[in-house]
C-alpha cells in the first residue's frame, strides 16, 4: 500500500504524456496560491490546533489534451509524518468543459462544484477540502495542488464520495493524459 502511495504521489507531480502534442502545455493556476508561494491564513486548516479559514482555493487550469472526458483534482503534502503523506482535497468526475474552481468550492455544503464533480475522503475522515496544518515546529510543507485530465468521464471504481484517496489514484493511474501542478509552502 505504501508503495502505491508513493508511486501515486509521483504521479500527482508528474505530467503523463499520452503522445497527444498539447499534453505538455497543460497548466494549473491560482490567484491565492502562487507556485512556491506561502499558503495564506485563509486555506489554512481549521481545527487540529490550526486556526485558518479553511477557504479552497481558487483554481483555473487550461491546455488539456483533447481527448480529455473529464478532471480530477488533489491536494497532497508529501511531507507530513505519517509515511504516506496526507491527502487534503480529492476531487474527480469535474466535466469536461469546466476549467476552474471557485473559492470554496472544496465547502461541501456551498455546492460550488459543477454537476457531477464528487468531492471523496480526505486523511481528515471527512469530504471537502482539508487545509494545510502541519506539527507545530516541522519545516514548511510542500503542498502540491494537481489537475488531472482524464480519458472517461467517470472515474470506473471510484464511484461516489466514500472512495478513499488511494483508490481515487488507482484509477488516476490508468486513465491519466495530462497533469499540472503548482505547489504551495506552508509551516507553523
Amino acid at each position: 500500500m505504501q508503495k502505491f502511495l508513493t508511486h501515486f504521489a509521483a504521479l500527482a507531480v508528474a505530467a503523463f504524456v499520452s503522445g497527444e502534442a498539447d499534453a505538455q502545455n497543460m497548466t494549473l493556476t491560482s490567484p491565492d496560491i502562487k507556485d512556491g508561494g506561502t499558503i495564506a491564513n485563509e486555506q489554512v486548516f481549521k481545527g487540529f490546533g490550526c486556526t485558518g479559514g479553511n477557504i479552497s482555493p481558487a483554481l483555473s487550469w487550461g491546455g488539456a489534451p483533447n481527448a480529455t472526458k473529464s478532471f480530477a483534482i488533489t491536494v497532497y503534502d508529501p511531507d507530513a509524518p505519517t509515511g504516506s503523506g496526507w491527502w487534503h482535497w480529492v476531487v474527480f468526475n469535474i466535466p469536461p468543459q469546466t476549467t476552474s474552481l471557485p473559492k470554496n468550492a472544496g465547502d461541501i455544503t456551498k455546492e460550488l462544484m459543477p454537476q457531477g464533480a464528487i468531492q471523496s475522503r480526505t486523511d481528515f475522515g471527512a469530504n471537502g477540502y482539508g487545509g494545510p496544518c502541519p506539527p507545530p515546529g516541522d519545516k514548511p510543507h510542500h503542498y502540491q495542488i494537481t489537475v488531472f485530465a482524464v480519458d472517461v468521464d467517470k472515474l470506473p471504481d471510484a464511484k461516489n464520495d466514500s472512495a478513499s484517496a488511494a483508490l481515487v489514484g488507482f484509477d488516476l493511474h490508468f486513465h491519466t493524459l495530462a497533469t499540472a501542478t503548482l505547489t504551495g509552502l506552508y509551516g507553523r
